[in-house]
């Protein structure tokens, strides 16, 4: 989880642009950044403004004046979660040996994580706060690391690329929303497709050549 200290450094900048905001500034960002951090996971992209305000300690006005927009805020925090995530995930996938183990615990956490994550969930799979290229570009040294491993090991079968796998995180994360809205009593649900679905990228498994659908990245 993001840090205080980590929330005002990535908040704020460093160099010049850092040094010409006052400190009441940067607390008041910090304290913003920390609440709307902790609404999001609760609420979603729904969250008032005013609420965020008032559990920050700052006024409506000085919050509009960092973030001008509602959306501006979801996207700064937003961000910082998963630049934070796809940090970690890169750690776990480097210290997991096993290639195959490394990328199912790579979309075990990713939807674990989502599902105690409203803003998350709604961040994969709705149209106003659907993921940006700028999260998405963070996910692809991640994804490109595991789909040469597995590769290199012979487990996942030919022609899978980084683009599938962050599409099918997508499609997952919408999957695991479903689950949560329309089976509340089996709210880990999503764990059974995402295990057949997964297996289906293995390559014992694999029964015909994947259709080629344009330039792979």
């Amino acid at each position: 989880m993001t840090t205080a200290r980590q929330m005002e450094e990535r908040a704020t900048g460093k160099g010049s642009a850092r040094r010409t905001m006052r400190a009441d500034a940067v607390r008041n960002r910090v304290a913003i950044l920390i609440a709307a951090a902790s609404a999001l996971v609760e609420h979603g992209c729904v969250i008032d403004m005013r609420e965020i305000a008032r559990r920050s300690g700052v006024g409506v006005g000085t919050l509009y004046r960092h973030f001008p927009t509602k959306e501006d805020l979801l996207k700064t925090v937003l961000l910082e979660h998963f630049r934070c995530w796809s940090e970690a995930a890169s750690k776990a996938a480097a210290d997991t040996a096993e290639p195959w183990a490394a990328l199912e615990d790579f979309f075990e956490h990713a939807l674990a994580g989502q599902c105690g994550h409203r803003a998350m969930v709604e961040h994969c799979t709705d149209a106003v706060c659907g993921p940006d290229t700028e999260c998405i570009q963070l996910l692809h040294p991640v994804l490109e690391n595991l789909i040469t491993r597995n590769h290199a090991q012979g487990t996942l079968r030919p022609g899978v690329t980084a683009s599938d796998l962050a599409l099918l995180l997508v499609s997952m994360s919408h999957t695991a929303e479903l689950t949560r809205r329309l089976q509340p009593d089996s709210p880990q649900r999503w764990r059974r497709l995402m295990r057949a679905t997964l297996d289906g990228l293995r390559t014992e498994h694999e029964t015909s050549r994947l259709p080629d659908c344009g330039a792979a990245s």
